[in-house]
């Protein structure tokens, strides 16, 4: 093992047997033997990684990645089925809430028997004993049974005790979600005192910006494997477009199901009408959300609306800075019309984020056909979210001819952090110095 290094994973793989139906007695494994069948489901598949003495890193990854149970295995909780793992120093973990305390005892007496597993002797602890309790902040309830304790006063505990056992090493697993906000920032200032004094720590975590705030190297790992490492903020910006893809991926997915059993209902229904209805009764088309309503007098109506990308494809999911393209089919029942044809913008809490016309754009009215195609472009601006489109054409006289609203729906994604409704261009001068800023697709 280097010297330089507090821990050393080369190639650790971890299996689990998953029962499919496991008998618990031996009845039940005589009756049905069957029962007992599983698989073998590798957690991890080969992950090496280095961890320098004083170095912080983080592990990060969806749910049932690998990250716990590689923490688990530095702990000894658990064994690799292959790979080696190499640790130099005194082990202090906070793998779980509580871990060790016996509910029954008190929290002091819950502080020697966890450091104890520390393998602190009772003189250690007797003297490490009032600054344990100090920063528990736990002084009046410190010989209370830990079972009367909420979920913070556990964390407070377990913390205190864990960073105070002087060791070399610090594992730690999502117990500094749990806290109130004075005490997590107590925790990290903890935390980068220990790391300035050489203490190696190891940290399991969803909140990324904890990880960032402490830790020198990220390993994003990724279906057993390390599909990442380095600056934190670098890899959780590539892990968290990546979760991104996934999740527009899953509403691409959703969306196209539910617009095809729609169009399949809407099939279905026109077989049964024998005979046109009014067009304020009509039902709604297949091209309408489920939650559209519909209003006019119909001398001329929509046929269809979708919302397109700049290659003419139908699309549900946008990025900030985006062309959005929303077509308007539309047929007229009547000779020489002129028309006002309008979009609407709501977010899905019904803020209204923008609205025009031709006549606002134009300043005039266009002039209906038979039938045919209006198409409007819109340079994106708004920030992540869900929204709504409204269309409408109304008579130069303001009588509405078709307005639908929630036409549509579409999902606005992107990577910028701004906060409000929409991106607006800014450019920053700092002591004459102009700055202008980096656009989102950069």
């Amino acid at each position: 093992m280097d010297r330089e290094n507090a821990i050393e994973v080369k190639n650790v793989k971890k299996k689990f047997k998953i029962y499919y139906d496991k008998s618990n007695d031996l009845k039940d494994r005589i009756l049905f033997r069957n029962r007992s069948h599983y698989e073998d489901r590798w957690v991890l598949r080969g992950i090496s990684f280095n961890v320098k003495k004083g170095e912080a890193i983080g592990l990060v990854g969806h749910n049932g990645c690998g990250k716990s149970t590689t923490l688990k295995l530095l702990t000894r909780i658990l064994y690799p089925d292959e790979g080696t793992i190499e640790m130099s120093g005194r082990v202090s973990s906070l793998i779980e809430l509580g871990a060790g305390f016996h509910p029954d005892m008190s929290g002091r007496e819950n502080i020697y028997t966890n450091a104890a597993i520390f393998g602190l002797t009772k003189k250690e602890i007797d003297r490490r004993l009032d600054d344990i309790v100090e920063f528990s902040e736990l002084e009046e309830f410190i010989d209370n049974p830990v079972r009367t304790y909420s979920s913070g006063m556990y964390m407070r505990l377990a913390f205190s005790v864990a960073i105070n056992v002087d060791a070399d090493i610090l594992l730690i697993d999502e117990i500094l979600a749990v806290g109130d906000a004075n005490f997590q920032k107590k925790c990290f200032d903890k935390l980068r005192e220990i790391k300035a004094n050489g203490t190696t720590i190891v940290i399991v975590s969803h909140s990324l910006g904890q990880i960032e705030q402490i830790c020198d190297t990220s390993y994003w790992i990724d279906e057993g494997l390390i599909r990442e490492s380095g600056t934190p903020k670098i890899v959780h910006e590539l892990y968290l477009k990546s979760m991104e893809l996934k999740r527009i991926e899953q509403l691409e997915k959703t969306h196209t199901h539910e617009t095809e059993k729609r169009e399949q209902e809407d099939e279905e229904k026109k077989k049964k009408i024998s005979e046109e209805k009014a067009h304020a009764e009509a039902e709604l088309p297949a091209f309408c959300h489920k939650t559209a309503i519909r209003m006019g007098e119909g001398q001329a109506e929509f046929t269809d609306v979708r919302l397109l990308d700049r290659d003419g494809n139908k699309k549900y999911v946008f990025d900030t800075e985006d062309e959005i393209f929303i077509r308007m089919d539309y047929k007229s029942h009547r000779k020489e019309l002129k028309g006002n044809f309008g979009i609407g913008i709501f977010r899905e809490d019904s803020l209204h984020c923008y609205g025009t016309n031709i006549e606002i754009e134009s300043g005039h009215f266009a002039e209906l056909h038979d039938s045919g195609t209006v198409t409007v472009k819109v340079m994106n601006s708004l920030l992540p979210g869900n929204y709504f489109l409204d269309v409408a054409v109304h008579s130069d006289d303001g009588r509405m001819y078709d307005d639908i609203r929630r036409v549509c729906s579409f999902v606005v994604t992107s990577d910028v952090r701004d906060i409000g409704v929409c991106r607006l261009k800014t450019v920053w001068n700092v002591d004459g110095n102009e700055l202008v800023r980096r656009e989102a697709n950069e």
